[in-house]
């Protein structure tokens, strides 16, 4: 089964409403950007919009803030966007959103090796917090688009594999960093998982990877339809410049 959604909710107060529509319009998952701020910190906002979704039967998720790094050198930012991510679970827990979505950092002057024994001991912290303080969201970072960014499929598939936690296929971003989608290959390395988060749009790339997201052509969209395995829950959240729009016209290709 596959639900297709935006990425964002837009302002608290219309959050409601802009389920309603985004159910009318077929669409089942919603993804509510705390890209640049963490906006929403009122309980009893948030317990509103969780009851508007379940009612609605549309699967929430969240993405948190871009400023996460888990490996820099400074040690008070690693703490820092252990306790973005934190509060994007804790908030998460009120939205009864399914996963905290996250670029889990850079290399830096660091070397591969290292920067992923850094991240991985860092969501480890993060899982054992989460367990502690009784949050419910799955923690899941995701591959990246910028050949410099921690965040290739291998290192993905490791973390899952290592700490457990879940994950977010980026196949815009893969797209950016690999020239091809690398479909099959993603089936292999992630099909034992019967969960998939995916994030999808068109994209704009170069030599380095990604340079950004622009509307999504629907050929590029039919390719990721019709390579989708066809025997797991996959939640696919399009982050093109027009979410709904792009959502929606994937919804129709999956249909025919």
């Amino acid at each position: 089964m596959i639900k297709f959604g935006p990425a964002g909710i837009g302002a608290i107060k219309d959050g409601i409403s802009n389920l309603e529509t985004y159910n009318k319009l077929g669409l089942k998952a919603c993804e509510i950007a705390f890209t640049y701020s963490i906006y929403i910190k009122r309980k009893e906002d948030a317990e509103k919009i969780a009851e508007t979704a379940k009612k609605l039967g549309i699967t929430l998720s969240i993405h948190a803030p871009y400023w996460i790094n888990l490996n820099s050198s400074e040690k008070d930012k690693i703490e820092k966007s252990k306790e973005r991510i934190l509060k994007c679970c804790e908030i998460g827990t009120w939205l009864k959103a399914k996963k905290v979505v996250f670029h889990p950092g850079y290399y830096g002057k660091f070397s591969k090796e290292k920067t992923y024994e850094k991240i991985k001991s860092g969501i480890l912290e993060i899982m054992k917090q989460c367990r502690k303080e009784h949050y419910t969201p799955e923690l899941a970072p995701e591959t990246t688009g910028k050949i410099n960014v921690f965040g290739s499929i291998d290192e993905i598939q490791k973390l899952v594999k290592e700490t457990g936690c879940g994950l977010c296929i980026d196949f815009a971003h893969i797209l950016a960093r690999y020239k091809d989608y690398k479909f099959e290959e993603i089936k292999e390395k992630f099909g034992g998982y019967p969960d998939w988060h995916v994030h999808f749009s068109g994209i704009e790339y170069g030599a380095k990877g990604e340079k950004h997201h622009k509307k999504t052509p629907k050929e590029e969209l039919k390719k990721l339809v019709e390579n989708l395995p066809g025997n797991k829950n996959i939640i696919i959240i399009n982050e093109s410049p027009e979410p709904v729009r792009d959502s929606v016209l994937g919804l129709a290709l999956y249909k025919q």
